[in-house]
């Protein structure tokens, strides 16, 4: 509801389905992670199970009914234990990808069935099942393209003209774009000039600039490598892809050429096999069709790459491996390559074991991947943000300071990726405020308000500042001056703001100033009317004014406000 806020990422967002879930699980059992959790493990092992049936409908005319369990059990299996899920189970909001892969499995099981037994009404349930996987994620639709792909790989016997009954899928589709567009709007926007939400600007001679066509190109070639090697080889593991964990590439680069050739393979691999409808060229297909609308190949979506957006496209990569396994006609062939599947699920089971327990917390989180992630400028932030919150906490007492200092070491990192990151400046802000470094904590907010002269947190960040350095030059340096320079800041920034006219009223009372502590004392008072403390200080401004009658007013309205306050605070009740 923020003003811009929609126009952040290429594209805008709406996703209402999981943000409605987690609404409802709230009312139901609260602010409760433990059942978020329970709830995404749930969910999880109802998409493994739906994978499997789908599978099976989908590989059972072709291969026969055993085969066809087979493959899709051992594809099912692969695909729940892969670590690279781990992020989606795991992180509560991953919930998203879970239930937008189990929708569209269920619109592509029914598809199947409707064709199969010539039940049109299956198609109604189709439909309403892509409907609910676009409505959890966008990229859904890309089970626009794997459907009558299917068809054609595993249906030969179904004639084209019969696709156009997959009608109620395009019906699905457009319904859900018209409720985007009437929410969000209909314009796509440009990518934002910002680095966190477009990872191809670059920082040249201190401006921010778009990458060149060839780094842009460069980088999203290498980022499908490193994909693929990720598929095969999920470690190490990282919530965080922000710039610059994936550096700016070149076509100099060997790595770039080497993502580039495989993708043109795969390619190849789709249209050399279509004829022959190869469950490896579908395979393929399926991949490079979940993966092409999140590849930044169309639009930038607002980071370089994500573990979370192979969810979808790891299923194509697990049916590949299982339908692998039984090509060998030799039966004790065959048996090799199951157990050898089966040693990789084990593997990828510990090390999605091992990932689960980094998820427990953000600073668990955050301070772990940061050891992957060392480039990430949002990570390093993040990091910095997090040691700091458990800094200041009382049972950290002891590591404060070395937590802080470590906070500042992150910070600085993100701003040497990111010299525009205001939210690092604002976090440099606050670990220097802690220790009551408050000049330097000053600058950093200023340089965070020079970057964003509206960015709110960090006014009312300086503006507490201004006040607790007011307060502790004044109560524990004894620097009047410096207490009222710091206050009268305070004050000029927020108006109004009742400790800061408290202290004001305070300082200037023990500097002398006696009627500018009358004036701060009654907007105080205008602030808080009933708070006796108060009362007392105005009514000593005013004793040593000469002004008795107005003292022993405001000390009669304390005593009687809270019997006995003269006394505590040592002031004769018949003075």
């Amino acid at each position: 509801k923020e003003e811009g806020k929609a126009q952040l990422v290429a594209g805008g967002r709406y996703r209402p389905l999981t943000p409605v879930m987690f609404a409802i699980e709230t009312g139901v059992f609260g602010v409760n992670p433990f059942m978020g959790h329970l709830f995404n493990a749930l969910w999880y092992a109802a998409l493994c199970a739906v994978l499997f049936f789908t599978l099976r409908t989908l590989l059972g005319p072709a291969r026969g009914e055993g085969t066809a369990a087979a493959i899709a059990l051992l594809a099912s299996l692969l695909f729940a234990a892969h670590p690279l899920h781990t992020e989606a189970v795991a992180n509560i909001k991953g919930r998203d990808e879970i239930i937008t892969l189990m929708c569209c499995l269920l619109a592509w099981w029914a598809s199947l069935r409707s064709m199969d037994e010539r039940r049109p009404a299956l198609m109604g349930l189709a439909a309403v099942a892509l409907f609910l996987g676009l409505m959890a994620k966008e990229h859904a639709i890309g089970f626009l393209a794997v459907i009558p792909a299917s068809l054609w790989f595993f249906r030969p016997s179904v004639p084209i003209r019969r696709y156009a009954s997959l009608w109620p899928l395009l019906l699905a589709t457009l319904v859900f774009l018209l409720i985007r567009g009437a929410v969000i709007g209909w314009q796509m926007g440009d990518a934002p000039m910002e680095m966190l939400n477009n990872p191809f600007i670059k920082v040249t001679e201190g401006r921010y600039l778009p990458f060149t066509t060839s780094e842009r190109w460069a980088t999203i070639f290498y980022t499908l490598l490193l994909y693929l090697k990720l598929l095969v080889w999920p470690w190490p593991l990282t919530h965080d892809y922000y710039p610059r964990h994936i550096p700016v590439m070149d076509f100099t680069h060997p790595g770039v050429w080497l993502g580039l050739l495989l993708h043109i393979g795969l390619v190849v691999l789709v249209i050399r096999g279509f004829r022959r409808r190869s469950v490896f060229a579908f395979t393929a297909f399926y991949y490079l069709s979940t993966l092409f609308i999140l590849s930044n190949i169309l639009f930038p979506v607002g980071t370089t790459m994500s573990e979370r957006f192979l969810f979808m496209p790891s299923l194509g990569f697990a049916l590949a491996l299982a339908a692998a396994s039984r090509m060998p006609e030799n039966p004790g062939l065959r048996k090799s390559a199951t157990l050898l599947l089966l040693g990789l699920m084990a593997v990828w089971s510990a090390v999605t074991v091992v990932r689960n327990p980094v998820w427990k917390d953000n600073y668990t989180l955050f301070l772990h991947d940061v050891q992957t992630s060392k480039n990430s400028a949002k990570l390093r932030n993040a990091a910095g943000g997090e040691l700091i919150a458990r800094a200041v906490l009382p049972e950290n007492a002891d590591q404060r300071e070395g937590m802080l200092r470590q906070a500042v070491g992150h910070l600085q990192h993100a701003l040497v990726i990111h010299p525009a990151y205001k939210n690092a400046c604002l976090l440099l802000g606050n670990a220097h405020h802690y220790p009551q470094e408050y000049d330097t904590a000053i600058d950093w907010y200023r340089k965070a308000l020079a970057l964003d002269p509206g960015y709110k947190e960090a006014l009312n960040s300086l503006h507490i500042t201004y006040r607790d350095a007011g307060r502790y030059f004044g109560e524990v340096k004894g620097d009047l001056s410096a207490s009222l320079r710091y206050l009268g800041e305070a004050n000029a920034l927020q108006p109004g703001d009742f400790e800061t006219l408290r202290l004001l009223g305070i300082a200037h009372g023990i500097s002398g100033h006696h009627g500018e502590a009358v004036r701060f004392f009654t907007m105080a008072l205008d602030k808080s009317p009933e708070n006796a403390d108060l009362m007392v200080y105005l009514g000593n401004a005013h004793m040593h004014l000469g002004q008795t009658e107005e003292a022993r007013r405001w000390h009669a309205r304390a005593e009687a406000l809270e019997p006995g306050i003269l006394t505590r605070m040592g002031i004769p009740v018949n003075r």
